[in-house]
C-alpha cells in the first residue's frame, strides 16, 4: 500500500511520480539536530548505500563529548557530512548543499555554513516558542523572511513519522524516535538511493527487537514516500556512480582500517597479536573492531589505565607477539615512560596516537593534530621514534602495515598518528590483494651469538645493515639474556654505567632511527616544475590541501603539492625539495609543529599557515592562502 500525502500510510514504498530529474556530478549533505535524535547513525546510512551504488565519497562527523548534552541546545548538535560524487573527491566538503535540521538549535549552529541557494529540510515539529527561546530566536526564522536566501522546505517529520506508526502499538515518544529514518528516507527518494541495503540493516541491528525494526523500516518508507506524493519537491537529483580504478570496494572509517592493518600485519608477520589498551575516545573504536577477530589470532585486553595497557603490550612483544596499543590526547602522555623502556629494550611496538584537541581534556570529539611534537620528543632523555602518519581513512590500513613493518624490522616502538577526522571519517578502500601485502615474516634467535667464543647469547648483538639487535623468545634453550630500562653494554647487555658506553649507546639508537628506509617523498606538479610554491602537510591536511591546490590549477595557476607520511625519520630527498621552491607553505591544525621541525633540520624558512579550530580545513580557506602567497611570490 502507498502512503498518502501527508505520509501516514504504513506500506511499501510508493510507485514513482513524474519529478524532474537533474543530473549532478556531486553533492554535499549535512544531517544536523539533537545528540539523541541520530544523525550519526542516518548519515552512516545514506554513506552506505552511497558507497553501495558506486560514488566516490567523504565524511565528516561530527558531535558533542557528552553523552547527553543538554536537549534542544547549541552545544548538543549533533551533525553528520556526507560529500558523494561521481569523480574522485578528496574531502568532506566545504559547505552543505542540503542541510537537514531537526530542531531550532541545528539550524542555527550550522545555517553560516550553507551557501545562498542551498537547500534546507526543517522539521517544523521541533520550532516551538520553547526550543526557540532555548537558541536565541527572538521569532521563528520559517516565518520570517530571514530564510529568503535559500531553498526552504518546511515538513512536520515528527507528526509525519507518529501517523505512520499509528498501527504499530509504539508509544508516542517511542515512534518519534524513528524520525531520523524518515529524514533518510525523504534524501534517499530525493537522490535516488537504494532502499535494500538501509532495510535490511535496520533489521539486523535491532534483530533482538523487531517490533523497533519494523517502526524503523515503516518511518524509513514514509520519508520515501512523502517526497514521492506530496508537491513540494518537483526535483529529484542523480548522481552518477564514480570511476575508480577496478576492483572490489567497501566502506570504511580510518579506525576500522587501523583495526584491519593489524590484522593483516599479524597475518603477513605469522606472529599473534596483542593489543593492550583503555578505552578513550576517538580511539576506542579500534578496540571494538579488534576483539571481533580473534579467529585470526588477535588478543584484545582492556586495561585497567593506559599504562597497564602499553605495559601488557610491551610484555607481548618481549615474548614474541605482536604488542600493539591505542590511545587518543592525554593518553599517550601516560604512555611515554613505558615507549622510553621500549626504546631501552630494542622491542617492536606499535603506539597508536588517535589526535583530538587539547591540551588535557581538551575536546575529546574534535581532530586536532598537534601531539607531532610529543611524538618526536616527549619521553625523558635521547628516546627516538620512528614516526608515521596515514593521510586519509583508507591509508590506514597501509600506514598500519608500514608501521609494524618497522617495528619489526628495526626492533624499535613506532608512533603512528592519526586524528579525530581520519578515525570518524569514511570513504572507499579498494580490498587489496592478500597476497600483494608485504612480507612481515621474522626471524628469531636461535642459537648464542657471542663474539667471543663463550657460546652465551649477547642482547645487543646488531644486524650491520638495519642495527637491529637480535629478538632472542624467553625460554629458548642456550639463550639466556638481560634486557630492562637500565643501561646496558654494548653486545653484552650487562648494566652499564660508564659514560662512554652510554654515549655510544644513545648515538647507536639514534643512528637505527635515522637509518631507517623509507620511500622518497613524491611531488605532485602538473605543471612539469614550473611550480615556484609547494604545499607540504601531514595527516588529514591531505584532503583539503589536495583539492585546494587542484581548485588554484583549475585558474590556470602552477602549485605543486607533496604529503609526508614519515615524519621521523624523514625521507632523504626531502631537504633538497624544500629547497627547490621559492616558497613552502605548511598548513597544520597546530600552531606549527611540523614547520619548527623543517626549519631546524634543514634551515629552510618555511610558511606556516595554523588553525586550531577542532575542525578540518576547508578548501576554500587553503586556496585563498596558497593564491595569496603565489602572487607575493610571483609578484602579481
Amino acid at each position: 500500500m502507498s502512503t498518502s500525502a501527508n505520509g501516514s500510510g504504513t506500506g511499501a514504498l510508493s510507485a514513482t511520480r513524474p519529478t524532474e530529474v537533474s543530473q549532478l556530478d556531486r553533492v554535499v549533505i549535512r544531517f544536523a539536530g539533537d545528540s539523541g535524535d541520530g544523525m550519526q547513525l542516518t548519515g552512516d546510512r545514506f554513506t552506505s548505500e552511497a558507497a553501495a551504488f558506486g560514488n566516490d565519497l567523504a565524511t565528516l562527523p561530527n558531535f558533542p563529548a557528552e553523552i547527553r548534552a543538554p536537549q534542544g541546545t547549541i552545544p548538543g548538535v549533533s551533525s553528520f557530512q556526507v560529500h558523494f560524487a561521481d569523480y574522485d573527491i578528496l574531502t568532506p566538503g566545504d559547505r552543505p548543499d542540503v542541510l537537514v535540521a531537526m530542531n531550532p538549535a541545528a539550524l542555527k549552529a550550522n545555517l553560516a555554513d550553507v551557501p545562498h541557494g542551498g537547500t534546507l529540510i526543517v522539521n517544523t515539529d521541533e520550532f516551538t516558542k520553547r526550543n526557540l527561546t532555548k537558541v536565541g530566536y527572538g521569532a521563528d526564522p520559517l516565518a520570517d523572511d530571514s530564510l529568503s536566501a535559500f531553498e526552504v522546505h518546511r515538513v512536520a517529520m515528527s507528526t509525519l513519522t507518529q501517523g505512520a506508526l499509528a498501527d504499530t502499538g509504539l508509544g508516542k515518544k517511542d515512534a518519534e524516535r524513528c524520525k531520523n529514518m524518515f529524514a533518510l528516507g525523504l534524501l534517499s527518494w530525493m537522490y535516488h538511493r537504494p532502499t535494500e541495503g538501509t532495510e535490511a540493516f535496520l533489521r539486523e541491528k535491532f534483530a533482538k527487537k523487531p517490533q523497533i525494526a519494523e517502526a524503523n523500516i515503516l518511518a524509513f518508507r514514509a520519508g520515501w514516500n512523502y517526497g514521492e506524493t506530496t508537491e513540494a519537491f518537483g526535483t529529484t537529483f542523480q548522481v552518477a556512480p564514480a570511476k575508480l580504478p577496478e576492483g572490489t570496494y567497501r566502506q570504511i572509517t580510518g579506525n576500522t582500517a587501523l583495526a584491519y592493518g593489524i590484522v593483516a600485519a599479524g597475518q603477513r608477520s605469522g606472529l599473534p597479536v596483542l593489543l593492550g589498551t583503555y578505552p578513550i575516545t576517538p580511539a576506542s573504536d579500534i578496540l571494538h573492531e579488534l576483539s571481533k577477530h580473534k579467529n585470526f589470532g588477535i588478543t584484545t585486553f582492556q586495561a585497567e589505565d593506559e599504562i597497564a595497557g602499553i605495559g601488557a603490550a610491551l610484555g607481548a612483544s618481549y615474548g614474541g607477539a605482536l604488542g600493539v596499543t591505542s590511545t587518543s590526547g592525554p593518553g599517550i602522555a601516560l604512555k611515554s615512560e613505558t615507549i622510553g623502556l621500549g626504546v631501552m629494550t630494542e622491542l617492536p611496538l606499535l603506539v597508536i596516537d588517535v589526535q583530538r584537541g587539547g591540551p588535557s581534556t581538551g575536546l575529546p570529539t574534535k581532530t586536532e593534530q598537534a601531539d607531532l611534537l610529543q611524538a618526536m620528543f616527549g619521553r625523558n632523555s635521547e628516546s627516538p621514534v620512528p614516526i608515521i602518519a596515514p593521510c586519509s581513512p583508507a591509508d590506514c590500513f597501509d600506514a598500519a602495515l608500514e608501521a609494524t613493518r618497522i617495528a619489526l624490522t628495526y626492533r624499535t616502538p613506532v608512533l603512528l598518528l592519526s586524528d579525530g577526522a581520519i578515525a570518524n571519517g569514511s570513504e572507499p578502500w579498494l580490498i587489496p590483494d592478500v597476497e600483494s601485502l608485504p612480507d612481515l615474516s621474522v626471524e628469531f634467535a636461535i642459537e648464542p651469538n657471542a663474539t667471543d667464543g663463550s657460546g652465551e647469547h649477547w642482547p645487543y648483538v646488531r644486524d650491520p645493515e638495519t642495527l637491529a639487535r637480535e629478538w632472542a623468545l624467553p625460554g629458548t634453550p642456550g639463550l639466556q639474556h638481560r634486557i630492562g630500562g637500565l643501561e646496558k653494554a654494548d653486545g653484552k647487555g650487562n648494566i652499564s654505567y660508564d659514560p662512554d658506553n652510554h654515549d655510544h649507546m644513545v648515538r647507536l639508537r639514534q643512528a637505527k632511527i635515522d637509518g631507517i628506509d623509507v620511500p622518497d617523498l613524491v611531488v605532485d606538479d602538473p605543471s612539469g616544475g614550473q611550480a615556484r610554491v609547494l604545499a607540504l602537510g601531514w595527516g588529514s591536511s591531505y584532503g583539503p590541501i589536495g583539492a585546494a591546490c587542484r581548485r588554484v590549477r583549475n585558474k590556470g595557476v602552477p602549485i605543486a603539492q607533496a604529503h609526508l607520511r614519515n615524519l621521523n625519520p624523514f625521507p632523504k630527498n626531502l631537504g633538497a625539495l624544500l629547497a627547490a621552491y621559492d616558497t613552502v607553505v605548511v598548513p597544520e591544525m597546530n600552531l606549527g609543529q611540523l614547520a619548527m621541525l623543517l626549519r631546524a633540520k634543514y634551515l629552510v624558512d618555511v610558511r606556516s599557515y595554523t588553525k586550531v579550530a577542532g575542525l578540518p580545513f576547508k578548501a576554500e580557506e587553503l586556496e585563498g592562502v596558497f593564491t595569496d602567497i603565489i602572487k607575493e611570490v610571483v609578484g602579481s
